[in-house]
Protein backbone atom coordinates (compact mmCIF):
# COMPACT_ATOMS: atom_id res chain seq x y z
CA UNK A 1 0.00 0.00 0.00
CA UNK A 2 1.24 3.18 -0.83
CA UNK A 3 1.56 6.24 1.85
CA UNK A 4 -0.23 9.17 1.71
CA UNK A 5 1.23 12.47 0.22
CA UNK A 6 0.60 13.88 3.73
CA UNK A 7 2.08 17.21 3.17
CA UNK A 8 -0.63 19.06 1.04
CA UNK A 9 -3.06 17.41 3.08
CA UNK A 10 -1.47 18.12 6.67
CA UNK A 11 -0.75 21.43 5.70
CA UNK A 12 -4.73 22.43 4.68
CA UNK A 13 -5.50 21.09 8.04
CA UNK A 14 -3.41 22.40 10.20
CA UNK A 15 -4.42 26.10 8.32
CA UNK A 16 -7.94 25.42 8.60
CA UNK A 17 -7.62 24.35 12.91
CA UNK A 18 -5.69 27.61 13.13
CA UNK A 19 -9.23 29.57 11.62
CA UNK A 20 -10.99 27.56 13.42
CA UNK A 21 -10.15 28.80 17.21
CA UNK A 22 -12.06 31.17 16.91
CA UNK A 23 -15.45 30.02 15.74
CA UNK A 24 -14.64 27.32 18.70
CA UNK A 25 -14.38 29.56 21.07
CA UNK A 26 -17.32 31.18 20.47
CA UNK A 27 -19.53 28.04 21.82
CA UNK A 28 -17.93 27.85 25.50
CA UNK A 29 -17.39 31.76 26.04
CA UNK A 30 -20.65 33.60 24.30
CA UNK A 31 -23.40 32.01 26.21
CA UNK A 32 -21.40 33.41 29.32
CA UNK A 33 -19.75 36.47 28.03
CA UNK A 34 -22.79 37.37 26.09
CA UNK A 35 -22.84 41.09 27.67
CA UNK A 36 -19.48 41.90 27.34
CA UNK A 37 -19.91 41.11 23.75
CA UNK A 38 -22.46 44.11 23.47
CA UNK A 39 -25.60 41.60 22.84
CA UNK A 40 -28.56 42.51 24.31
CA UNK A 41 -30.68 39.12 25.11
CA UNK A 42 -29.59 35.50 25.92
CA UNK A 43 -31.55 34.15 22.81
CA UNK A 44 -29.30 36.26 20.26
CA UNK A 45 -26.60 34.13 20.94
CA UNK A 46 -28.38 31.01 19.92
CA UNK A 47 -29.21 32.92 16.33
CA UNK A 48 -25.43 33.68 15.80
CA UNK A 49 -24.17 30.20 16.81
CA UNK A 50 -26.47 28.95 14.28
CA UNK A 51 -27.04 31.15 11.45
CA UNK A 52 -22.73 30.31 10.27
CA UNK A 53 -24.54 27.19 8.92
CA UNK A 54 -27.46 28.28 7.59
CA UNK A 55 -25.73 31.33 5.08
CA UNK A 56 -23.46 28.13 3.93
CA UNK A 57 -26.10 26.81 2.04
CA UNK A 58 -26.73 29.51 -0.39
CA UNK A 59 -23.13 29.95 -0.39
CA UNK A 60 -21.90 26.93 -0.75
CA UNK A 61 -22.70 26.67 -4.88
CA UNK A 62 -21.38 30.43 -5.36
CA UNK A 63 -18.05 28.67 -3.54
CA UNK A 64 -18.24 25.70 -5.93
CA UNK A 65 -18.79 28.16 -9.09
CA UNK A 66 -15.78 29.78 -7.73
CA UNK A 67 -13.30 27.02 -7.55
CA UNK A 68 -14.29 26.47 -11.38
CA UNK A 69 -12.74 29.94 -11.93
CA UNK A 70 -9.71 30.01 -9.10
CA UNK A 71 -6.82 27.74 -7.97
CA UNK A 72 -7.23 26.23 -4.79
CA UNK A 73 -4.31 27.98 -3.24
CA UNK A 74 -7.09 31.59 -3.95
CA UNK A 75 -9.49 29.50 -2.41
CA UNK A 76 -7.54 28.89 0.91
CA UNK A 77 -6.51 32.30 0.82
CA UNK A 78 -9.78 33.91 0.37
CA UNK A 79 -10.74 31.40 3.30
CA UNK A 80 -8.29 32.15 5.54
CA UNK A 81 -8.63 35.75 5.16
CA UNK A 82 -12.50 35.61 6.05
CA UNK A 83 -11.57 33.47 9.02
CA UNK A 84 -9.09 36.45 9.77
CA UNK A 85 -11.65 39.18 9.83
CA UNK A 86 -14.29 37.04 11.64
CA UNK A 87 -12.09 36.52 14.44
CA UNK A 88 -10.79 39.65 14.94
CA UNK A 89 -14.10 41.03 14.74
CA UNK A 90 -15.27 39.20 17.49
CA UNK A 91 -13.14 41.15 19.41
CA UNK A 92 -14.38 44.42 18.39
CA UNK A 93 -17.80 43.86 17.52
CA UNK A 94 -20.16 45.42 20.31
CA UNK A 95 -23.51 45.04 18.64
CA UNK A 96 -26.16 41.87 17.28
CA UNK A 97 -26.09 43.29 14.06
CA UNK A 98 -22.08 43.72 13.90
CA UNK A 99 -22.17 40.21 15.10
CA UNK A 100 -24.38 38.53 12.33
CA UNK A 101 -22.47 39.92 9.80
CA UNK A 102 -19.32 37.99 11.01
CA UNK A 103 -20.78 35.29 12.08
CA UNK A 104 -22.23 35.19 8.53
CA UNK A 105 -19.04 35.77 6.74
CA UNK A 106 -17.07 33.30 8.83
CA UNK A 107 -20.15 31.04 7.67
CA UNK A 108 -18.98 31.47 3.76
CA UNK A 109 -15.09 31.48 5.36
CA UNK A 110 -15.78 27.61 6.33
CA UNK A 111 -17.61 27.04 2.77
CA UNK A 112 -13.87 27.77 1.10
CA UNK A 113 -12.35 26.20 3.90
CA UNK A 114 -14.56 22.83 3.85
CA UNK A 115 -14.95 22.57 -0.37
CA UNK A 116 -11.19 23.38 -0.56
CA UNK A 117 -10.25 20.97 2.03
CA UNK A 118 -11.81 17.84 0.74
CA UNK A 119 -11.34 18.96 -2.82
CA UNK A 120 -7.25 18.77 -1.21
CA UNK A 121 -7.56 15.17 -0.59
CA UNK A 122 -8.82 14.17 -3.75
CA UNK A 123 -6.33 16.01 -5.66
CA UNK A 124 -3.12 15.12 -3.18
CA UNK A 125 -4.10 11.12 -2.54
CA UNK A 126 -4.15 8.42 -4.47
CA UNK A 127 -6.43 5.12 -4.72
CA UNK A 128 -4.65 3.29 -2.44
CA UNK A 129 -4.74 5.99 0.96
CA UNK A 130 -7.47 8.18 -0.06
CA UNK A 131 -8.95 6.77 3.24
CA UNK A 132 -5.90 7.83 5.57
CA UNK A 133 -5.41 10.67 3.37
CA UNK A 134 -9.16 11.92 4.67
CA UNK A 135 -8.89 10.92 8.11
CA UNK A 136 -5.95 13.27 8.63
CA UNK A 137 -7.53 15.84 7.67
CA UNK A 138 -10.61 15.81 9.65
CA UNK A 139 -8.32 14.61 12.53
CA UNK A 140 -6.29 17.62 12.18
CA UNK A 141 -8.62 19.94 11.60
CA UNK A 142 -10.61 19.15 14.43
CA UNK A 143 -7.52 20.15 17.24
CA UNK A 144 -8.77 23.52 16.10
CA UNK A 145 -11.69 22.82 17.57
CA UNK A 146 -10.52 21.29 20.68
CA UNK A 147 -8.27 24.10 21.11
CA UNK A 148 -10.71 26.99 20.68
CA UNK A 149 -13.16 25.30 23.43
CA UNK A 150 -10.28 24.48 25.59
CA UNK A 151 -7.86 27.87 25.13
CA UNK A 152 -10.98 30.03 24.84
CA UNK A 153 -12.66 28.12 28.28
CA UNK A 154 -8.87 28.54 30.02
CA UNK A 155 -7.75 32.30 29.27
CA UNK A 156 -11.22 34.31 28.11
CA UNK A 157 -11.92 34.49 32.42
CA UNK A 158 -8.64 35.80 32.58
CA UNK A 159 -7.55 37.97 29.72
CA UNK A 160 -11.12 38.92 28.25
CA UNK A 161 -13.09 37.66 24.96
CA UNK A 162 -11.64 40.86 23.03
CA UNK A 163 -8.03 39.80 23.79
CA UNK A 164 -8.36 36.06 23.34
CA UNK A 165 -10.15 36.86 20.00
CA UNK A 166 -7.76 38.97 18.45
CA UNK A 167 -5.12 36.84 19.43
CA UNK A 168 -6.84 33.64 17.66
CA UNK A 169 -7.62 36.38 14.67
CA UNK A 170 -3.58 36.99 14.76
CA UNK A 171 -2.96 33.23 14.60
CA UNK A 172 -4.87 32.35 11.90
CA UNK A 173 -3.52 34.68 9.94
CA UNK A 174 -0.30 32.70 9.56
CA UNK A 175 -2.39 30.61 7.43
CA UNK A 176 -1.72 32.72 4.43
CA UNK A 177 2.19 32.89 4.53
CA UNK A 178 1.82 28.81 4.94
CA UNK A 179 -0.61 28.77 1.52
CA UNK A 180 2.03 30.83 -0.31
CA UNK A 181 4.81 29.29 0.22
CA UNK A 182 4.05 25.93 1.54
CA UNK A 183 1.41 24.47 -0.33
CA UNK A 184 2.61 23.93 -4.17
CA UNK A 185 0.39 25.56 -7.01
CA UNK A 186 -1.41 23.97 -9.34
CA UNK A 187 -2.56 25.50 -12.32
CA UNK A 188 -6.48 24.84 -13.49
CA UNK A 189 -5.36 22.63 -16.24
CA UNK A 190 -3.86 20.87 -13.89
CA UNK A 191 -7.02 20.58 -11.50
CA UNK A 192 -9.67 20.40 -14.45
CA UNK A 193 -7.73 17.04 -15.38
CA UNK A 194 -7.08 16.02 -11.89
CA UNK A 195 -11.22 16.30 -11.91
CA UNK A 196 -12.08 13.72 -14.59
CA UNK A 197 -14.87 14.55 -16.21
CA UNK A 198 -15.99 18.19 -16.53
CA UNK A 199 -19.63 17.55 -15.88
CA UNK A 200 -21.44 15.90 -12.44
CA UNK A 201 -22.85 12.05 -13.16
CA UNK A 202 -24.77 11.00 -10.28
CA UNK A 203 -25.20 6.87 -9.63
CA UNK A 204 -27.48 5.41 -7.11
CA UNK A 205 -24.29 4.51 -5.44
CA UNK A 206 -23.04 7.87 -5.39
CA UNK A 207 -26.46 9.56 -4.51
CA UNK A 208 -26.39 6.67 -1.37
CA UNK A 209 -23.11 8.07 -0.58
CA UNK A 210 -24.93 11.68 0.17
CA UNK A 211 -27.74 10.47 1.79
CA UNK A 212 -25.27 8.65 3.95
CA UNK A 213 -22.93 12.00 4.77
CA UNK A 214 -26.15 14.03 5.46
CA UNK A 215 -27.98 10.94 7.57
CA UNK A 216 -24.05 10.76 9.78
CA UNK A 217 -24.23 14.42 9.68
CA UNK A 218 -27.78 14.90 11.14
CA UNK A 219 -27.47 12.46 13.97
CA UNK A 220 -24.00 13.31 15.23
CA UNK A 221 -23.38 16.78 14.59
CA UNK A 222 -26.94 18.13 14.72
CA UNK A 223 -29.00 15.71 16.90
CA UNK A 224 -26.20 14.38 19.46
CA UNK A 225 -24.35 17.46 19.40
CA UNK A 226 -27.68 19.73 20.03
CA UNK A 227 -29.38 17.68 22.56
CA UNK A 228 -26.57 15.98 24.42
CA UNK A 229 -27.18 18.34 27.32
CA UNK A 230 -30.47 18.17 27.63
CA UNK A 231 -31.22 14.38 27.24
CA UNK A 232 -28.33 14.21 30.43
CA UNK A 233 -30.63 16.80 32.75
CA UNK A 234 -33.36 14.77 31.93
CA UNK A 235 -31.80 11.49 32.66
CA UNK A 236 -29.87 12.86 35.95
CA UNK A 237 -30.72 16.28 36.91
CA UNK A 238 -28.98 19.49 37.00
CA UNK A 239 -25.97 17.78 38.31
CA UNK A 240 -24.34 14.67 37.66
CA UNK A 241 -21.77 12.56 40.07
CA UNK A 242 -19.27 11.01 38.53
CA UNK A 243 -15.85 8.84 40.35
CA UNK A 244 -16.93 10.97 43.47
CA UNK A 245 -16.71 14.35 41.84
CA UNK A 246 -20.18 16.55 41.44
CA UNK A 247 -20.11 18.17 38.28
CA UNK A 248 -22.68 20.33 36.40
CA UNK A 249 -24.78 19.04 33.14
CA UNK A 250 -23.46 21.97 30.94
CA UNK A 251 -19.82 21.06 32.17
CA UNK A 252 -19.70 17.54 32.26
CA UNK A 253 -21.54 17.34 28.28
CA UNK A 254 -18.79 19.98 27.31
CA UNK A 255 -16.16 17.93 28.87
CA UNK A 256 -17.48 14.85 27.23
CA UNK A 257 -17.73 15.97 23.50
CA UNK A 258 -14.22 17.73 24.01
CA UNK A 259 -12.90 13.89 24.43
CA UNK A 260 -13.56 13.37 20.79
CA UNK A 261 -11.43 15.88 19.82
CA UNK A 262 -8.41 14.58 21.41
CA UNK A 263 -8.37 10.97 19.93
CA UNK A 264 -10.08 12.40 16.54
CA UNK A 265 -6.31 13.32 15.02
CA UNK A 266 -5.23 9.57 15.54
CA UNK A 267 -8.10 7.41 15.40
CA UNK A 268 -9.71 9.06 12.09
CA UNK A 269 -6.61 8.44 10.97
CA UNK A 270 -6.48 4.73 11.59
CA UNK A 271 -10.05 4.43 10.47
CA UNK A 272 -9.44 5.50 7.16
CA UNK A 273 -5.91 3.50 7.07
CA UNK A 274 -8.28 0.58 7.76
CA UNK A 275 -10.82 1.19 4.89
CA UNK A 276 -7.49 1.64 2.56
CA UNK A 277 -6.98 -1.78 2.91
CA UNK A 278 -7.56 -5.16 0.92
CA UNK A 279 -11.20 -5.30 2.66
CA UNK A 280 -12.07 -1.82 1.09
CA UNK A 281 -14.31 0.61 2.99
CA UNK A 282 -17.74 -1.11 3.21
CA UNK A 283 -16.82 -3.84 5.36
CA UNK A 284 -15.92 -1.07 8.06
CA UNK A 285 -18.63 1.17 7.28
CA UNK A 286 -21.41 -1.59 7.40
CA UNK A 287 -19.42 -2.36 11.09
CA UNK A 288 -19.50 0.82 12.30
CA UNK A 289 -23.27 1.50 11.14
CA UNK A 290 -24.08 -1.86 13.07
CA UNK A 291 -22.00 -0.26 16.52
CA UNK A 292 -24.17 2.92 15.94
CA UNK A 293 -27.51 1.27 15.67
CA UNK A 294 -27.16 -1.23 18.64
CA UNK A 295 -25.68 1.82 20.92
CA UNK A 296 -27.57 5.51 19.57
CA UNK A 297 -30.51 4.30 21.05
CA UNK A 298 -29.41 2.74 24.59
CA UNK A 299 -28.30 6.59 25.68
CA UNK A 300 -31.85 7.46 25.93
CA UNK A 301 -32.14 4.60 28.37
CA UNK A 302 -31.78 5.16 32.39
CA UNK A 303 -29.14 3.66 33.73
CA UNK A 304 -25.84 4.60 36.29
CA UNK A 305 -24.23 7.35 34.59
CA UNK A 306 -20.62 5.20 34.63
CA UNK A 307 -22.52 3.21 32.25
CA UNK A 308 -23.83 6.05 30.33
CA UNK A 309 -20.77 7.62 29.73
CA UNK A 310 -19.21 4.33 28.15
CA UNK A 311 -22.27 4.30 25.77
CA UNK A 312 -21.72 7.87 24.93
CA UNK A 313 -17.62 7.36 24.20
CA UNK A 314 -18.61 4.10 21.87
CA UNK A 315 -21.28 6.38 20.59
CA UNK A 316 -18.34 8.83 19.42
CA UNK A 317 -16.36 6.44 18.32
CA UNK A 318 -18.24 5.37 15.52
CA UNK A 319 -19.40 9.04 15.17
CA UNK A 320 -15.46 9.05 13.86
CA UNK A 321 -15.80 6.03 11.90
CA UNK A 322 -18.48 7.16 10.21
CA UNK A 323 -17.45 10.45 9.28
CA UNK A 324 -14.43 9.66 8.16
CA UNK A 325 -15.17 6.87 6.08
CA UNK A 326 -18.63 8.77 4.42
CA UNK A 327 -15.80 11.52 3.92
CA UNK A 328 -13.53 9.00 2.03
CA UNK A 329 -16.47 7.31 0.29
CA UNK A 330 -17.74 10.85 -0.87
CA UNK A 331 -13.68 11.56 -2.20
CA UNK A 332 -13.86 8.38 -4.34
CA UNK A 333 -16.67 9.03 -5.72
CA UNK A 334 -15.49 12.43 -7.02
CA UNK A 335 -12.45 11.00 -8.21
CA UNK A 336 -14.91 9.42 -10.97
CA UNK A 337 -16.67 13.10 -11.49
CA UNK A 338 -16.36 16.34 -11.31
CA UNK A 339 -14.28 16.58 -8.25
CA UNK A 340 -15.75 20.25 -7.02
CA UNK A 341 -19.09 19.65 -8.48
CA UNK A 342 -19.83 16.66 -6.69
CA UNK A 343 -18.05 18.19 -3.27
CA UNK A 344 -20.38 20.88 -3.38
CA UNK A 345 -23.36 19.13 -3.68
CA UNK A 346 -22.10 16.88 -0.50
CA UNK A 347 -21.13 19.57 1.59
CA UNK A 348 -24.85 20.97 0.84
CA UNK A 349 -26.31 18.16 2.30
CA UNK A 350 -24.02 18.00 4.91
CA UNK A 351 -25.04 21.34 5.93
CA UNK A 352 -28.58 20.72 5.80
CA UNK A 353 -28.18 17.41 8.19
CA UNK A 354 -26.38 19.91 10.36
CA UNK A 355 -29.34 22.12 10.47
CA UNK A 356 -32.00 20.01 10.55
CA UNK A 357 -30.51 18.22 13.49
CA UNK A 358 -30.92 20.68 16.17
CA UNK A 359 -34.62 21.73 14.86
CA UNK A 360 -35.74 18.03 14.82
CA UNK A 361 -33.97 17.15 17.88
CA UNK A 362 -35.95 19.67 20.06
CA UNK A 363 -39.65 19.01 18.13
CA UNK A 364 -39.29 15.64 18.89
CA UNK A 365 -37.97 16.01 22.89
CA UNK A 366 -40.80 17.96 23.34
CA UNK A 367 -43.58 15.06 22.86
CA UNK A 368 -44.28 12.15 25.31
CA UNK A 369 -41.53 9.60 25.63
CA UNK A 370 -39.56 12.36 23.00
CA UNK A 371 -36.07 11.15 24.05
CA UNK A 372 -36.75 7.73 23.65
CA UNK A 373 -38.18 8.12 19.81
CA UNK A 374 -35.53 10.73 18.71
CA UNK A 375 -32.54 8.37 20.15
CA UNK A 376 -34.68 4.86 19.56
CA UNK A 377 -35.78 6.59 16.00
CA UNK A 378 -31.74 7.61 14.76
CA UNK A 379 -30.97 3.45 15.62
CA UNK A 380 -33.52 2.28 12.99
CA UNK A 381 -32.49 5.15 10.77
CA UNK A 382 -28.78 3.35 11.34
CA UNK A 383 -29.85 -0.04 11.18
CA UNK A 384 -31.59 0.96 7.51
CA UNK A 385 -28.55 2.41 6.49
CA UNK A 386 -26.69 -0.50 7.35
CA UNK A 387 -28.87 -3.43 5.32
CA UNK A 388 -28.74 -1.03 2.60
CA UNK A 389 -24.94 -0.70 2.56
CA UNK A 390 -25.05 -4.58 2.78
CA UNK A 391 -27.36 -5.37 0.28
CA UNK A 392 -25.18 -3.20 -2.33
CA UNK A 393 -21.76 -4.91 -0.96
CA UNK A 394 -22.80 -8.10 -1.17
CA UNK A 395 -24.36 -7.46 -4.60
CA UNK A 396 -21.04 -5.40 -5.59
CA UNK A 397 -19.16 -8.86 -4.33
CA UNK A 398 -21.93 -10.80 -6.94
CA UNK A 399 -20.93 -8.94 -9.93
CA UNK A 400 -17.54 -8.37 -9.67
CA UNK A 401 -17.36 -4.99 -9.26
CA UNK A 402 -15.39 -4.90 -5.77
CA UNK A 403 -11.94 -3.34 -6.19
CA UNK A 404 -9.06 -2.42 -3.72
CA UNK A 405 -10.23 0.61 -2.01
CA UNK A 406 -13.73 -1.11 -1.21
CA UNK A 407 -16.22 0.33 -3.82
CA UNK A 408 -16.03 1.04 -7.59
CA UNK A 409 -17.80 4.41 -7.99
Amino acid sequence: MKRPSKTPVTLVALITALSLLGDSMLYIVLPLYWKEAGLDSIWQVGILLSINRFIRMPFNPLVGWLYHRISLRSGLIIAVTLGTITTIGYGLASSFIVWVILRSLWGIAWSFFRIGGLSTVVLYSQEGNRGQSMGVYNGLYRTGSLGGMLLGGLLVPLFGMQTIAILFGCLSLVGIPLVLFYLAPINRGDEEQSSLPATMTLSRSTLFVIASGFIVTLLFQGVFASTISSLLEHLYGVKVSLFGLVLSVAFFSGLLQSLRWVWEPYLASRFGRWSDGKAGRLPLLILSLTGASLTFGLMSVAMSITYWTLVAIIVMIWATALTTLTDALASDAAKHTNVVSFLTLYSICQDVGAALGPFLGYLLIGLHYGFSALYWGGSLIFAVLTITWLIIYRRQQRVGAMNSRGMEL
